[in-house]
């Protein structure tokens, strides 16, 4: 994405910010908003803007609670009947595939989080489709143009989803591979950003998204309603995303995921993730870590 492409992405999303907080957002300089990462809205304390280098404060007046409020009801196009779905679960996607994360106070009901409200904080993160970025890596995991099963592995803030969502983009659209029809499990809408039904950041031609639902439920619908070639996800954390994926192995589907950590033994400590390896449920693992302000990828074959 280019600077005014950035600058744009960088607007649409102040749009949803209530009026007040959005002419603070919208005096930042414009090298700074082709920069920025997120909105950070705290109630009692200054709006404040994420740059790569850390928050920075915009403006004094405290976030009052009612412009909390008055944010989900811009980001939901004064529709919030229609997201209370996502809002229980703490986030709401925009048009743009601009995020909106909730804190607040939960109510439960029979243990499980049935509304969300009272806010008391919100993240807007600003949506940037980063074309290319799979490709430092794309001829390592395509191997005579077919994508092998491959496990994405990074600290939080790494680049790893964005990284996954090029992946699949390209091998959906047949970018230097053999196109594929891949399904992908987007439990928070991170990757594709669904907004109507449509992927507001790009995954390619090929690629069907189920949405809003845990990943291990997610995968076994896709794996058996769609057909698919490669089935994707972002964030295994869970046994039942890991069962899910040995299933999916060993019914011929190449896999593309990602996971948090920093090396192969690290995974191989954690029981969570170790029979990815034991099992060669994947062939290929992606490192990326970051040394003077670049991101580094390294790319392990894991064998068979």
């Amino acid at each position: 994405m280019d600077r005014e492409q950035s600058i744009r992405a960088y607007v649409q999303a102040a749009g949803a910010l209530p009026q007040r907080l959005r002419q603070e957002a919208l005096m930042l300089p414009r090298e700074d908003q082709c920069r920025a990462e997120e909105f950070r809205l705290r109630a009692g304390r200054p709006m404040s803007v994420v740059l790569p280098e850390g928050e920075q404060v915009l403006g004094r007046a405290p976030v009052h609670f009612r412009e909390l409020e008055q944010l989900v009801e811009i980001a939901s196009r004064a529709s919030l009947h229609a997201v209370l779905d996502q809002v229980r679960r703490g986030y709401l996607t925009m048009a743009g595939g601009h995020r909106v994360g909730l804190c607040g106070t939960v109510s439960l009901r029979e243990g499980e989080i049935h509304s969300l409200s009272r806010y008391s904080s919100a993240d807007v993160r600003i949506a940037r489709q980063v074309k290319g970025a799979a490709d430092p890596v794309r001829d390592a995991l395509c191997p005579g143009g077919r994508l092998t099963s491959t496990l994405i592995l990074a600290p939080p803030g790494m680049g790893k989803t964005t990284l996954l969502r090029d992946l699949i983009r390209q091998v959906s659209d047949g970018v230097g591979c053999r196109p594929l029809r891949v399904s992908l499990a987007d439990e928070r809408g991170e990757v594709a950003a669904l907004y109507g039904g449509v992927p507001q950041l790009e995954v390619g031609g090929r690629t069907d998204v189920v949405e809003g639902c845990p990943k291990a439920q997610g995968l076994m619908l896709l794996l058996r309603a769609m057909n698919p070639q490669v089935l994707a996800a972002d964030e295994i954390t869970a046994p039942e995303d890991v069962a899910a994926l040995r299933t999916a192995a060993g019914c011929g589907v190449t896999l593309l995921a990602t996971a948090h950590g920093e090396s192969r033994a690290d995974l191989e400590r954690r029981s969570l993730y170790r029979p990815l390896l034991e099992e060669h449920i994947v062939q290929r693992l992606v490192r990326i870590r970051g040394t003077g302000g670049q991101r580094i990828y390294t790319v392990e074959e894991l064998g068979a």
